[in-house]
């Protein structure tokens, strides 16, 4: 059972990612909770302080995640990579949102720290597509950068589409299939 706490972030999380960080208010946040106001403070400091919960927990999320991704065949390895960030943003549509959209909000330092934790989570995808390429899995020119900012950009902004109940595993093999093998394909020549 949630505590008081963990509700709080939670229903946090949703008006954020329903309503943004500036449009939601503490006021708003106690009415949510069915708190008077004064009361929200014996469970949180500040809105400031319930956006950095809510960053923390979403990068320690999609790492975590990436952490469950066993060693193995490379491309494999990138295919179980992207149902595990799929898997975590349909999971916590909400989070996402605002891990997404709503850091931006964060106060120095929380802010540089947020953007080093996204660096570290790149440089995993990187090193994965690295891997692949060296490995022979994908082609040896691949662009390692783009890839990485194709694939995730395309990942984490699910949350603004996915359903809820989707098939995320099927979602992620279908775009690890476009990403793999292109999406040009072996169409069939046209008459002339």
């Amino acid at each position: 059972m949630a505590t008081r706490r963990e509700e709080l972030v939670t229903v946090a999380s949703r008006l954020f990612a329903e309503r943004g960080y500036h449009g939601t208010s503490m006021a708003d946040l106690a009415e949510a909770m069915g708190l008077q106001k004064g009361s929200l403070y014996s469970l949180t400091e500040s809105k400031q302080e319930l956006l950095v919960v809510i960053t923390r927990e979403g990068a320690a999320t999609f790492h975590a995640a990436l952490d469950g991704v066993a060693d193995g065949e490379p491309l494999e390895r990138i295919r179980l990579a992207l149902r595990a960030h799929l898997g975590v943003v349909a999971a916590q549509v909400s989070a996402a949102t605002v891990f997404t959209r709503e850091w931006r909000f964060l106060d120095e330092p929380e802010r540089t720290a947020f953007r080093a934790e996204r660096r570290r989570y790149e440089e995993r995808w990187r090193e994965l597509l690295q891997d692949a390429a060296e490995r022979g899995a994908l082609r040896s020119d691949l662009d390692v950068e783009a890839a990485v900012l194709l694939v995730l950009s395309a990942a984490n902004w699910a949350y603004t589409w996915i359903r809820p109940g989707a098939d995320t595993d099927a979602l992620a093999d279908r775009f690890f299939a476009i990403l793999v093998e292109g999406i040009r394909g072996y169409a069939p020549s046209r008459p002339a």
